[in-house]
């Protein structure tokens, strides 16, 4: 039997306000190339809708600042009179809750008067950048095919003017994994100090004997090519490895990295803070503009769709039980190798979507990253032990910038 946690309780809900619209083309994006995104997912959220779910968010929530993260697609497309009348209506429902606000943008839309909103209810802007112009426009271009890194730094810079805080968050793909110090560097050069690394993963899916593709669904059996934008296992490791050295050596405690973050929180024996780094999930959905609450960003299929918020109450589709079964299955589906690994504390399979590789003993999925993890949680170990140890102590892990491996 599932315990079945009390109603309010703590989540997070990501909200889709235009759907899977956007003004660019990038050729990895994950969200517009699912068969269900193209039948039903390219409307508007309408005001029925965006009440609806402010309302029932903020009563749903047992937290007392409760974080409203707005994504896409491209969500700048909903309009700044969809955004102003969101935050009237959080300030209608938040009684005594605290509420935040983030926004994932390309930033090729930001001007002036976006600016002056997000400073004036203190949005925090997450921007999707994947470095330098020649490695940015190799995915990341507009419907017509010209690169967007132009426009993006424009939007940047506009930030910054505006003393507006923002993050980065940017892909592995096939490309950008080839030169980590030059993305890197380039991502401190604008100021950003706080860094997201994503990989790409995704595998086609033939739809139709007209040979139609989409990107295959999580769980997806049979012998899929993977996209050629997506990440090898041992280049995603080199990667992090590279990434790693250069970050532990000079900018510990200056730049804040996601991943590394969440590995010395591991190590500390504390919540990492990423879903694909806990020992379960299911606290990060995903709502759709026209209502529909699924599983996950990630899982944004018919299959993994939960209802509705006009026709059934939000907390119930988070606490029903095909979600919290989807949440303990990250755990229990774990197959026996993860089970023994000694950094199963650290990684615990990390995204179930990425489980596709068969394992040779049972029926469940080795996560097709495994290796490039291995590698980084390898090499990163000793450093992790020592920030770990000094933070227990009561000192600073800054230290670790001159910390020397044993035997090396």
């Amino acid at each position: 039997m599932i315990h079945r946690p009390a109603i309010p309780y703590s989540y997070n809900l990501m909200a889709k306000p235009a759907g899977s619209r956007c003004n660019l083309h990038c050729d990895y994006c994950y969200y517009k190339d699912k068969q269900d995104v193209r039948t039903n997912g390219y409307g508007l959220m309408n005001e029925q809708v965006l009440e609806s779910y402010v309302q029932q968010y903020i009563q749903s929530q047992a937290c007392q600042t409760v974080v409203f993260s707005w994504q896409g697609g491209e969500p700048l497309l909903a309009g700044q009179d969809f955004f102003r009348k969101a935050v009237m209506l959080q300030k209608k429902y938040a009684g005594k809750k605290r509420i935040e606000n983030t926004i994932q943008t390309n930033a090729t839309l930001l001007s002036d008067n976006w600016c002056k909103f997000f400073r004036a209810w203190d949005f925090l802007v997450g921007v999707s950048i994947d470095g330098p112009r020649e490695i940015h426009d190799y995915y990341r271009n507009d419907s017509c095919g010209a690169g967007s890194w132009e426009d993006t730094m424009k939007g940047i810079s506009l930030l910054r003017d505006y003393g507006i805080s923002f993050n980065t968050l940017t892909t592995i793909n096939s490309h950008t994994v080839q030169y980590p110090l030059e993305v890197y560097s380039f991502l401190k050069g604008i100021g950003s100090n706080f860094q997201q690394f994503s990989p790409v993963v995704e595998r086609f899916q033939e739809l139709d004997p007209s040979g139609a593709f989409a990107l295959a669904a999580p769980g997806s059996s049979g012998e899929l090519d993977l996209t050629p934008w997506s990440v090898s296992p041992g280049s995603y490791g080199d990667f992090l490895v590279t990434l790693f050295d250069e970050w532990v050596r000079n900018d510990v405690g200056e730049v804040f990295i996601q991943q590394f973050e969440a590995s010395l929180a591991s190590w500390m024996g504390e919540d990492p803070g990423i879903c694909i780094y806990r020992s379960t999930c299911g606290k990060a959905m995903m709502l759709e503009q026209n209502g529909d609450v699924f599983a996950c960003d990630h899982y944004a299929y018919s299959s993994f769709q939960r209802g509705n918020l006009l026709q059934k109450p939000l907390a119930e589709w988070v606490s029903s039980e095909e979600q919290l079964e989807f949440g303990l299955s990250k755990f229990t589906q774990l197959p026996a190798d993860c089970r023994a690994c000694c950094f199963l504390f650290a990684c615990y399979g990390e995204c179930p979507r990425n489980r596709f590789i068969p394992s040779p003993e049972e029926n469940k999925g080795v996560n097709y990253l495994c290796d490039g993890l291995k590698q980084y949680f390898q090499h990163v170990a000793p450093f992790m032990d020592y920030m770990a140890e000094q933070i227990r102590l009561g000192k600073s892990p800054v230290s670790v910038k001159a910390f020397t491996v044993p035997g090396n």
